[in-house]
This record gives structure tokens, sequence and C-alpha cells, in this order.
């Protein structure tokens, strides 16, 4: 490790000690991110982890330590790097030179709506027109609105032959007659400001696409999802064994010991299989924490329920039909 992937972990545990995790309970009453998380990260390049040059694991380490502070936060933040990563690889290079300077310095951030162009059958199309594509349907879960400046999008091309396509791009996050938006509520994550967009002939302009790609190596291209998702369950494993710790009576080793498994799992191996035994030891650490607490952790603001619920959140959140079915057999059969 370089010391300038050293130094960005280490500012990653700042922020996450010093900032979101002070803040969480908070967060998670109020459902609303205060500035002072966003300014925090931008401060400390947090913004541009995804061009940084960082092992995948390094970046994954990031995401837990951020997770394990505050998890909305997080959340949208680890949305934001789907445009950063998109940009720092479009051959739109005026779209490149428009946006991802701002993004990478926090000035704009951004979030991600990829599941309508994924799942089957598919909820958001593109269709060609002079000058762009018109976008219809809907994104059912997109994070970050309200607070983002800008939303990475993603949708299957309409066209007479069989739909393989996925056109994707960049949209201001704003409603407007073509676009609306509709509050989601969630069991946990409420500040992610998560909404249903509709798509309404909403108009994505030749300057603002970012690519068009084959449907299979857009879905091939999500694979590193596996490995960033399963950081967000890591992180969540990982503040629960913490807490653990502190009741004396409670031994957390072996716990620990199968957070370290995943984490290895999940860097040698990034696919749904170890997604899910990352999520499982999220559910089982924090189910053991709600246990060891006994009945303060049913109280509002006891961090016991709170990451019992966060580890239900990430059971689900951007899930794949394949990954859904591999986690239910797997919980199933223990």
């Amino acid at each position: 490790m370089t010391n300038n992937e050293r130094s960005l972990i280490e500012r990653a545990q700042r922020v996450a000690e010093e900032v979101l995790y002070p803040d969480a309970a908070a967060v998670d009453l109020d459902g609303v991110v205060p500035a002072r998380h966003w300014e925090a990260l931008a401060a400390e390049g947090l913004y541009g982890v995804a061009v940084a040059g960082l092992e995948l694991s390094d970046i994954a380490r990031i995401i837990e330590v951020l997770a394990g502070g505050c998890l909305s936060t997080a959340f949208i933040w680890l949305q934001h790097h789907s445009a950063v990563r998109s940009l720092a690889n479009t051959a739109n290079a005026d779209l490149r030179e428009s946006f991802l300077a701002d993004l990478v310095s926090g000035r704009k951030r951004a979030g991600a709506a990829f599941t309508g162009a994924i799942v089957q059958p598919a909820k958001l199309w593109a269709t060609r027109i002079d000058g762009g594509y018109l976008l219809t349907g809907d994104a059912l879960f997109a994070s970050g609105w309200g607070v983002v400046d800008l939303l990475q999008v993603a949708a299957r091309e309409k066209t007479a032959d069989a739909a393989d396509t996925v056109v994707s791009g960049l949209i201001e996050a704003t409603a407007a007659e073509t676009l609306s938006a509709t509050p989601v509520g969630l069991v946990a994550g409420q500040a992610t400001a998560t909404v249903r967009l509709r798509f309404d002939n909403h108009l994505l302009p030749d300057d603002r696409v970012s690519g068009v790609a084959a449907l299979s190596d857009f879905c091939t291209a999500q694979t590193i999802g596996s490995r960033l998702n399963g950081a967000v369950a890591c992180g969540i494993a990982e503040r629960a064994i913490d807490l653990l710790e502190q009741i004396s009576a409670v031994p957390a080793s072996l716990l620990r010991e199968q957070w370290h498994s995943v984490q290895a799992g999940l860097d040698n191996a990034p696919d749904p299989d170890m997604l899910q035994k990352a999520r499982a030891v999220a559910l089982r650490s924090a189910a053991t924490l709600v246990a060891a607490s006994g009945s303060a952790a049913l109280g509002t603001g006891h961090p016991a329920q709170r990451l019992m619920r966060e580890a239900t959140f990430t059971l689900v959140a951007t899930t794949l039909p394949e990954t859904r079915a591999l986690l239910v057999d797997g919980l199933a059969h223990g």
C-alpha cells in the first residue's frame, strides 16, 4: 500500500469516527444527512476514490469504515462514484471535461439509477431520436434526491429487434415536467433520500450520453458492485462487532473471524455467493448485539436496533435477481 492509499483510508477512518458515527443516531431519527458530512468527505479528498488508483480491496476498506460510521451518508457517497467511474472511462471527452473534475472534488455530487435497465423485464427505456434519447419508464430506487446535482442513469434501448443495448448518461437531478420523484419510505437509511423516478419522454441529449453497450457487457461491468456492496455489509458487521467487544461478558472473536473470512473471500472471489455471505455476517453480528444489549436495544436511538435495521437494508439494497435467489437459498438453509 502506498502512502497515498494509506492516507485515504486513514482520512476515511477519521471522518467516520469524528464526524459520521457521532451523528449516526440523529441522522437515523431525523432522516437528514447534515451538510458537514459532505463537507468532511470533500475536504479529505474522498469524492475521487474511484479514480485515485487504489486497489479494489483498499476502496472496499474505505467503504467499510464509512458505512460503519453512517449508512445513509456512505450509501449516497457510494452511488456518486458510479458517475465518476463512468466519466473517467467515457469516450465522450466533452462530457468528461465538463463534469469529472467537479465530481472528483466534491463541488458537485451525483447519484445513480441503473436498475431500470437491468431488471427483467426492463423498467426504463430509451428511444433514439435526433439529438439524443427519450427516456420513459421507472427507476425504482434512486438515492440522494435533493442532495445530488446529477444522476447517472441507464436505460434499455427500445429497438425493433431484441432490446439488448443499454444507454447511459448524465441528467440533472431535478424534477421537471417529464421527470417526477416519489419518496420511498425505508426501514433503515431513510436519510438516503431514496425516491422512485418516473420518466415521461425525458430527454437525454447526445452530449450527455456517456456510453452505449450491450446488456451483457453492461451487466458484466457491474460485477464490481458485488465487492463494493459486500463492503457496506462488512462495515455494518464491523461496527456491531466493535460494540459487542465493549460488552465485556460477550465474546465476539468468532464473529470477527467470520468477518475477516468474508473480507478475504470478497477480495478473492467478488461474486454473488460471497456477497450473500457478507450480508449474512452483518445480520448475524447485529442480531447478536441486540441480544447482548437486552431490552435497551429496543429503545429509539440505541445503536443495536439501528444496526439491525441497517443489516436488513443490506440484504436487499442494489440486489440483482440472481443474487437475491442465492441469498434466499442461503438464509433458508442456514
